[in-house]
């Protein structure tokens, strides 16, 4: 017909996709007024929801940790379980089964052994929890795929419970609410640095097989936020701070959580899934939020104890 454009062009507009986010359609004059859906940046995310979901959580964290520093600890506990639902939900795409009771009191008693007790009660816990799943799933018998189930568990031991184990130790000391403050905002700087750089500059891909929208101006945008609000943050909140020691700890904290984005890009393509979930409105599921700061949380706590030893 002579009103339809060409297939082609058809294919490129949907391509677009975030340039031609809001648009109106155009179509005769009616007199039928047409409203235009709610504007999006060109990353095609609602920015101001996601601003105001970021917001809140940021509140959250403020507020347990210095209401009572404890509330933090079972707010993150919380947030892990959430994510080792996901976690589990997503393997279950590809039939890999995972022991959730033993995973979930793990998950529990790691991080407040840690809190407790240190690094080494840390250390007992992880391989009480992996010797718990070896043993759990040997119930359902000799059954095809008892290899392929208790390495997804040992996997989300290393990668859930260990790194909520380490963010616990971060808390433990008298100035433990500031490390966390600063652990948790140069993360969060590299993902907003990140953002906006790759929103308006981004021009050669990071990882294009990997995550597509990743690119190396949007690295460079994070790397600047995190070494910039690493320096700021030590200088102010740790007694024995120097501004230097926050530009090497965010200029680790950015490769640590660059990796980190691209670990869960990994995870999603493999297991054939966009998100893991959907809880947080336009951010996706809680491990989506997670997956930076599970991999920035050993660096993190290995340059403070080296820079401002807390014993």
């Amino acid at each position: 017909m002579s009103g339809d454009r060409p297939a082609t062009d058809r294919t490129a507009d949907e391509g677009a996709g975030a340039e031609t986010a809001g648009a109106v359609p155009e179509g005769p004059d009616d007199g039928v007024a047409v409203t235009a859906d709610p504007p999006k940046r060109r990353s095609g995310r609602n920015l101001p929801i996601a601003v105001g979901v970021g917001l809140g959580l940021g509140a959250l964290v403020l507020l347990s940790l210095y209401y009572v520093k404890e509330l933090f600890l079972a707010v993150m506990i919380v947030f892990l379980l959430l994510g080792l639902r996901e976690l589990a939900g997503a393997f279950k795409t590809r039939d890999i089964r995972v022991p959730m009771l033993p995973l979930g009191v793990g998950l529990v008693a790691a991080p407040v052994a840690a809190y407790t007790w240190g690094p080494e009660a840390l250390v007992a816990s992880l391989a009480l929890i992996v010797l718990t799943v070896l043993v759990w799933r040997m119930a359902d018998g000799p059954a095809d795929g008892y290899v392929r189930d208790v390495t997804a568990a040992v996997f989300v031991t290393g990668y859930l419970i260990l790194m909520g184990g380490i963010v616990a130790l971060l808390m433990a000391p008298d100035d433990g609410h500031h490390r966390i403050v600063i652990f948790i905002s140069v993360t969060v700087a590299s993902d907003i640095g990140g953002f906006f750089a790759g929103t308006f500059f981004g021009r050669h891909k990071l990882a294009p097989t990997i995550s597509p929208k990743k690119t190396w101006e949007g690295v460079t945008g994070s790397a600047l936020a995190c070494m910039l609000v690493g320096a700021w943050l030590m200088w102010w909140l740790l007694h024995d701070g120097a501004w230097w020691h926050g530009v090497l700890i965010g200029a680790a904290a950015v490769v640590t959580a660059t990796v980190g984005d691209l670990i869960e890009s990994m995870l999603k393509r493999d297991l054939g899934i966009k998100d893991m979930g959907s809880l947080l409105p336009e951010h996706g599921g809680v491990m989506d939020r997670l997956d930076s700061l599970l991999a920035a949380a050993p660096v993190v706590w290995l340059l403070l104890e080296l820079f401002t030893p807390s014993s």
